[in-house]
């Protein structure tokens, strides 16, 4: 999972929080920001996995409930110093909108944007008062475009790209960027899932095909971005939307 584009001390003597760490893409940004010498503390509900992953990278994991946002914003304060923030977590569901319930909506919403929200609300004054930061929220591709079978994952992931959009603006005066970066398909756990059923052969097929590169991203290419985008190389990014795609949002 490494990316020889990053030199060892890149990111040397910084603190990285990531969610969503323990699995696919979360774990490609582990390792990545890992190997660019940041100290890694991550948050994942799989127990298992995250325990893996820490032991590989020498990384800090923590088991937490993304959805119970108390829990979030006590885990984030307690963190005496956080440099970067990586809000990578999310769940999805396939279902047309007529088909849901306000329960889902709520679930929906509560992982993929208002613990967005914790974790930024949380680790913001530390930021603010060493006068540094990089905030990197993953959206979607379906953020900016919507998605059949997923509007209330859709609006989460939009509303991931105003959030951010909106923090550049409040929080540049203190030294600290804030971007996205919106996946297209790319090969993980989540989307291996998905693509298990009966049709699973012409759904991947037609991911593909809604790429210009005709074939799926992988979770290192998404984790290489988000690693340029939480070094001090991009200090003059912010506000600013980068899609992995392969060029599905062109």
């Amino acid at each position: 999972m490494s990316s020889a584009l990053f030199r060892a001390d890149a990111l040397s003597g910084q603190v990285a929080f990531v969610t969503g760490g323990a699995a696919g893409i979360g774990a490609a940004i582990v390792h990545q920001l890992s190997e660019a010498g940041a100290k890694v503390i991550f948050a994942d509900r799989d127990e298992a996995s995250g325990a893996a992953i820490a032991d590989q990278t020498g990384s800090d994991f923590v088991k937490l409930d993304l959805s119970d946002l108390a829990a979030v914003s006590k885990i984030v304060s307690d963190c005496k110093r956080i440099d970067i923030v990586i809000n990578n977590a999310g769940v999805d569901q396939h279902a047309f909108f007529t088909d849901t319930s306000p329960s889902d909506w709520q679930m929906l919403l509560r992982i993929n944007l208002e613990a967005v929200f914790a974790v930024t609300h949380a680790a913001l004054p530390t930021m603010q008062a060493t006068g540094y930061g990089r905030i990197v929220n993953i959206s979607s591709e379906a953020g900016r475009q919507g998605s059949k079978g997923g509007a209330v994952y859709a609006a989460a992931k939009g509303g991931v790209l105003a959030f951010t959009k909106s923090l550049a603006r409040e929080n540049a005066r203190f030294g600290i960027t804030a971007n996205v970066v919106c996946p297209g398909p790319v090969r993980t756990p989540l989307l291996d899932a998905a693509i298990a059923g009966e049709n699973g052969d012409k759904l991947e097929q037609a991911m593909r095909n809604a790429t210009l590169l005709r074939r799926l991203g992988t979770p290192q290419e998404v984790a290489t971005a988000v690693t340029y985008l939480a070094s001090p190389a991009a200090g003059f990014i912010t506000g600013e939307v980068l899609g992995v795609s392969g060029g599905m949002g062109c």
